[in-house]
């Protein structure tokens, strides 16, 4: 799978991520989401995010499943 945006490929996070809306696939790089990331909803799965990234299993969430909403609006 590649990002719709640059094209690079997404790792399996990357490749999860959903509009928490629309419930579909957002099929972009963390890089081309983060431009976006203030305007958009999504459901994330943290417990993939770590793998990407290096992290420990120090993962606090029992589900894996993270939601990200904006208070701000």
């Amino acid at each position: 799978m590649r990002c719709l945006s640059c094209n690079v490929a997404l790792t399996d996070f990357e490749a999860t991520r959903k509009g928490l809306n629309t419930q579909e696939f957002l099929d972009l790089c963390n890089s081309c989401f983060y431009t976006i990331k203030d305007d958009v909803l999504t459901i994330d799965r943290s417990d993939l995010e770590e793998e990407d990234l290096g992290y420990g299993d120090d993962d606090t969430s029992s589900d894996g499943v993270d939601i990200d909403v904006d208070m701000d609006n």
